[in-house]
This record gives structure tokens, C-alpha cells and sequence, in this order.
């Protein structure tokens, strides 16, 4: 473990692996203890679709995927350069390129 190396570092209950496997396990019954409900109450639907066993866990995993997947094809259209903020080109006044703290070109202290 990591705390061999650290010994003064405090220990989370998160840093333990087989705790974070009892949270997993966790949700997962939960989960299917929560699909496996729709079999025992009667539903008020209004659309056809809603009678389908599991329909509002089914169309809440579909739709997180499709978040998902929509946000990484979103990510190709938003990205910027890994010097973005570094770069003198940006349009900023001043562009801060020689790395003077005030955005100065000069380097002096000019007013």
C-alpha cells in the first residue's frame, strides 16, 4: 500500500480496495433489487412503451450512454491546444508572452 511509503499520511476508508468493492457490490443490488421491483407494483402508464419490464432503468442507462457518448464527440468541437493559455496569440491585451506577471511586454517596471 501506499502508506508503507508514507507513514504520517492519513488513511481514507476509500483507500482500501475491499471497500470500495463493498460500495460496488453495493450498488449493484441495489440496482437489480430496484429492476427486479417493476415485477411486484402496478404502474399508471401512458404510453405503451412504459409497460415494458425495466422500461425507466433501461431508458436511464441508454440515456447516461448517450450523454456519454455525446459529450466525447463534443470534446473534439470544444478543445483548445495544450499552450492555449501560454500563447500570445490568443487576443488578450497585453498577451502576457514573456511571462511577466502584469501581461508586460516590456519587463520593466513602466507605468
Amino acid at each position: 500500500m501506499m502508506s508503507e511509503n508514507r507513514p504520517n499520511e492519513k488513511q481514507y476508508w476509500f483507500d482500501q480496495p475491499k471497500n470500495v468493492k463493498l460500495i460496488l457490490r453495493g450498488l449493484y443490488v441495489t440496482c437489480a433489487g430496484l429492476f427486479l421491483a417493476d415485477f411486484f407494483y402496478h404502474r399508471h402508464v401512458d404510453e405503451p412503451m412504459e409497460k415494458i419490464f425495466g422500461f425507466y432503468g433501461i431508458y436511464g442507462f441508454v440515456s447516461c450512454v448517450i450523454l456519454v457518448l455525446a459529450a466525447k464527440e463534443m470534446r473534439k468541437l470544444l478543445i483548445r491546444k495544450d499552450d492555449y493559455y501560454d500563447s500570445a496569440e490568443d487576443g488578450m491585451p497585453g498577451g502576457n508572452a514573456g511571462g511577466n506577471p502584469g501581461g508586460s511586454k516590456s519587463g520593466g517596471d513602466a507605468p
